[in-house]
Order: structure tokens, then sequence, then C-alpha cells
């Protein structure tokens, strides 16, 4: 069997089921080999099944002589380890002249490695997942298309949500975890940098998640969106130069923000090692936690001042219904008008029945988030005291994570959803027009999720594709180009990941 391709794929984690079954399809169909490493050689095993070219191997990542063993045999690489660990795999594809895959951002040490990889005349193609991967692919062959037509792009808001199905969402967080578990809780720890209206804005962790922050996706509704930590370097990347406006976001459903930003305030995502977890039930972290965070003040501004106002917006409401009450009866026709500062701080006029009307949609409102915020507490265990943690000295956001991967796991029966939208300003011909492209796409169940069809594909088409020579870059790339872009988006569709677009 010499000369048949191999390709050698290290991690065998939640996003890459999908991915696994397609290296075993294309090893049949091709009659080539495929070894899949983890540190679980059990869950290898489980995901490989029994298949005469597609092997189970146990490493150590960070055993060098391990590594090497297994990278020696490969025409192609693929890593689907934690992002900290690309770079030994990384130094070994150099050093025995391997192309690489990878669906993580191109961190510096990577960039670093950017003369090696050209000098030994390797492809190193990473952000070759979901987001990053789908969304620039997509992205390009818009931008490209509205180039090639004359026209010029003037802004670009493109938003990407691992979700829960919304048949599977029955928690008041709207949330189930689908990927890496340690990034849902760091999310947004280094804040964001993006160009809005001309201006480059800095928006701190604290000030991130604003359930405010809405986009509605055609047909599907509206979602909350929060920034992603750096979407200007892609105004290079992207071609997009003196572009107005430039955002990358991540989508959530509004109540998650709102509940996240209170995780924000309490201090939950912190990562100083402080607590001593052997022993301890969930309940007692949330109550030593919360005497040194301050929650006491939290939960006066949380919840005692919103049903303050709620109480007193409630008395002015009855007064000036009491007030009408009086001067109906009593013939007079009453003021069909009063003045009110708006929410921005501006003088407005409003009619009678609008002033109720926005008195009894903001006492809903504020009641609501009093409810809500005590509600997603408790749903993470605020009171529970037989669930024992036990994983020895843990910082608030270890602690955190032990919580969610329990109550935010996707039960058997359960599906996500992947919801991706480009929204694309641009001007032709003196027109501004806009365009917006969305992918929604449901897993078939908690193991074939959405996530890990839409990360696991595009790399499983792209190592396919080098190796047939259909794909010739060499270097250090992201899919920007055509000559990658175009038949990985092509046979996407094959597998449903196909995007609806429409133009205004």
């Amino acid at each position: 069997m010499a000369g048949i391709k191999h390709i050698v794929l290290f991690g065998a984690g939640k996003s890459a089921t999908v991915l696994i079954d397609y290296l075993k399809n294309i090893a049949t169909e091709n009659i080539w080999k495929v070894t899949v490493a983890d540190s679980n050689l059990e869950v290898v095993k489980a995901k490989v099944g029994e298949h005469d070219l597609v092997k189970p191997a146990q490493v150590n990542i960070e055993n060098e002589e391990q590594r090497k063993a297994l990278i020696t045999q490969a025409d192609i690489v693929i890593s689907m380890m934690p992002p900290n660990l690309h770079f030994l795999v990384a130094l070994d594809c150099i050093e025995l002249g391997k192309n690489l895959l990878t669906a993580s951002y191109v961190s510096e040490s990577i960039n670093a490695l950017q003369d090696q990889i050209e000098k030994k005349g390797l492809l190193f193609l990473c952000e070759m997942g979901l987001d990053p991967g789908i969304d620039h692919m997509s992205a390009m062959q818009i931008f490209h298309r509205i180039k090639e037509d004359g026209g010029k792009i003037t802004s670009f808001k493109s938003h990407c949500g691992g979700l829960v199905a919304p048949e599977s969402d029955t928690n008041p967080w709207h949330y189930k975890i689908s990927w890496n578990p340690r990034n849902v809780v760091l999310a947004g720890k280094a804040g964001a940098d993006y160009k809005e209206d001309g201006k480059e804005v800095h928006l701190p962790y604290a000030e991130l998640f604003n359930a405010e922050k809405i986009v509605e996706v055609p047909e599907h509704g509206i979602f909350a969106y929060y920034a992603n930590r750096d979407s200007l370097a892609y105004e290079k990347l992207y071609g997009l130069d003196h572009i107005n406006t430039l955002m990358r976001t991540t989508l959530r459903h509004p109540e998650f923000n709102f509940g996240w930003k209170n995780i924000v305030d309490l201090k939950l995502t912190d990562e100083e090692k402080v607590y001593e977890t052997d022993g301890m039930s969930v309940a007692a972290f949330f109550k030593q936690h919360f005497e040194k965070n301050g929650f006491s003040d939290w939960l006066n501004n949380m919840l005692t001042s919103k049903l303050d106002y709620a109480k007193t917006m409630m008395e002015k409401l009855m007064q000036l219904m009491e007030a009408e009450e009086k001067a109906n009866e009593a013939g007079e026709s009453g003021d069909e008008e009063i003045m009110m500062i708006d929410e921005k701080g501006s003088l407005t006029t409003l009619d009678i029945d609008e002033v109720k009307d926005k008195a009894a949609e903001s006492v809903a409102g504020k009641m609501h988030e009093a409810n809500l915020s005590m509600k997603q507490l408790f749903f993470l265990g605020l009171d529970d005291d037989e669930t024992m943690i036990n994983k020895g000295l843990c910082s608030a956001a270890d602690v955190l994570q032990f919580i969610l991967e329990k109550k935010w796991a996707l039960q058997p029966e359960d599906k996500d959803m992947i919801v991706m939208m480009h929204e694309i300003g641009y001007e032709l011909n003196g027109t501004h027009k806009e365009i917006k492209s969305s992918l929604v796409l449901q897993g078939d169940d908690s193991i074939h999720t959405a996530m890990a069809k839409t990360v696991g594909l595009p790399l499983g088409i792209a190592a396919k594709l080098i190796l047939e020579g259909k794909i010739k870059e060499k270097g250090l790339h992201i899919p920007v180009s055509p000559e990658i872009y175009e038949p990985v988006l092509e046979e996407l569709k094959q597998h449903g990941i196909i995007f609806n677009e429409t133009e205004e």
C-alpha cells in the first residue's frame, strides 16, 4: 500500500465528530489512510469504529516523540487540539515538511513562523472552521462579486452564534453548550475593537454584554449580539480599505446577554484560584463568592432599585389615571398631552395614552428583569447544596465552567443551531444597497451537531482538495482567496450548508 495518501488528525472532541465521519468517507472513496489521535483512546475508538483505512491512536500531544511518530507518516495534518497546542504541532510540521490545517485563529506564535513555512514550500491553512472559516469564505465571495460589478463596500457586520434549536430551548438562559465550554466562560474577556460610523470603538469587558444590541435574521427573528475581540484586523485581510463600519459579533438570545452581564458584574468569570472546592457544594461556593464580591450591593441595584422604580411608576400611573377619571366626571377635557424626559434625556411630548402605555411597558420590563436575574442564578444552583464540586483549588471561572457543563449540557435528544448573517452595505452607480446573507442550520442530535458539521466539514473538504492538487497555495493563509473558498463553499452546499441572500 505504498504511496497511499495519509491524513493525520489530532483531536477527537465534540467538534471533530462530523469531520471524522467525512474523513472515513473520503478514505473509502480514494483509498487513503487516516489516523485519528487523541489522549482518550476510547473516545477515538468509538468515533472511528471498524474501518480498514482509518485507525485510532493515543497521543500525549506534549510528548514530542509521540507527535513526530504520527506526523512523519502524514501527507497532511489537521489539528483540532486546543489553540494553545497548535504551535507544538506546527513546529513539527515545519521540521518534517507537512502541510497543516486548523480551525483556530492565527495566533502570534503561528504568525511568527510565516517565513519558515514559505521557505519549506508548505501550506498552513488556518481559520478553516465555522467562525472563523465559513464566515470568511461566504463574505469574501460576496465582496469579490460586488467589486467585480464596480461597487464600493461601505459597511460590513458579520454575526455568528452557536445556539440551541427552539425545540430544545428549555432553560432561562436559552443556551446549551455545543463547543468548548472554556471558551464560553471566558468569551469577551479582552473586550472588543471595531469600527462604527467611521470611528474606532473599544468596548471593555464590563460593557460588552448588552441585551439591547439586537439584529433581525430573516425568517428567524431577533437575536442579541456582542462584538468580537478584534474586528479592525479584518479591514486589511478583507481588503476593505476606508470602510465606515466593520464589526464581527457573536449571536445570543437577548436574555442570555442580559444574564451574562450579571455574571460579569458578579465576578464569576474571575480566573484567580482562590477557592478550595473539595467537599464544597455549589450553593456553598455561591455563598462564599458573593460574600467576597458585594452581592448585597448588586442585589440592591438589580432587584430592589428595579422593584422600587416599578412601584413608583405604578403609583404615578394610578395618579394619572385617577386625574383623568376625575376630569371626565367633571366634564372637563383635561390634559391630552404631557411633557416627559425620554430614555436619551431629551424633552418630548406624548399624549396621555402613550404615557400610560410607556409606563406600563416600563413597569413590566423592570419586573421581568428582576425576576429573570434571580431565575437564571437559581437555575445555575444558587440553592444547590447537593452537587459537590470536588475540583481542588479553583477560580470562580473554573467553578462556573463546572456548573455550566452540567446545567447547559445538550441532552441526547437536543439539537443545536448555527446562525450566521452578514450585513453588507455598498454603493453602486450612486445608489446605496444592502445585502443580508444568512445561514441557519440545525444539528441532528447532541452528537452530530450543527457546530461539529460547520467546524469540521470545511477542514475535511480543504484537506481533500489539497491532496487532490486543487488548492495549490503555499505559505500561511486564511480562506479569503477564490482558489480556496469557491470549491469549499460549493461542496458545503451538498451538505446542506447554504446561505439565503436578500438585497435592498
